[in-house]
């Protein structure tokens, strides 16, 4: 198994520089991959912040990706989790966060948003300290 960096998986997504793109789609077509949520955290922030990715077609990818055979999720329900979190409109940073360590540990934030977006969701464990 091995696990990818951010920079492989961007490659396997925008395919910007040929070489590296064709290098990242046979290592990831012919081996076990992992796939660790702070790769997934990252590669969300760049494809946005430095491709101009729509939020929509990012999360798709990565339900995809996740969904290969030959990957492996990290966490595959709380990644799921997030990524329904993010399609509802809740960032998918904070998200991850809120999810991490489960429904029977709280998050505590100053962010009055998220605080109101996660009970939205249903997310009652999200609170201000």
């Amino acid at each position: 198994m091995i696990s990818i960096d951010t920079n492989v998986l961007v490659r396997f997504f925008v395919l910007d520089d040929p070489d590296q793109a064709a290098r990242a789609r046979q290592l990831i077509e012919h081996n076990t991959i992992f796939l660790s949520m702070t790769v997934c955290l990252e590669t969300v922030w760049v494809l946005r912040s430095v491709f101009g990715h729509s939020y929509p077609r990012i999360y798709k990818g990565l339900r995809v990706f996740a969904g290969l055979r030959q990957v492996t999720v990290e966490s595959p329900e709380r990644l799921a989790a997030a990524l329904d979190l993010a399609d509802a409109g809740m960032d998918f940073a904070d998200a991850l966060h809120c999810l991490a360590g489960g429904e029977e540990i709280a998050f505590a934030t100053f962010d009055e948003r998220l605080i109101r977006k996660a009970r939205a969701a249903g997310l009652s464990g999200v609170r201000a300290p």
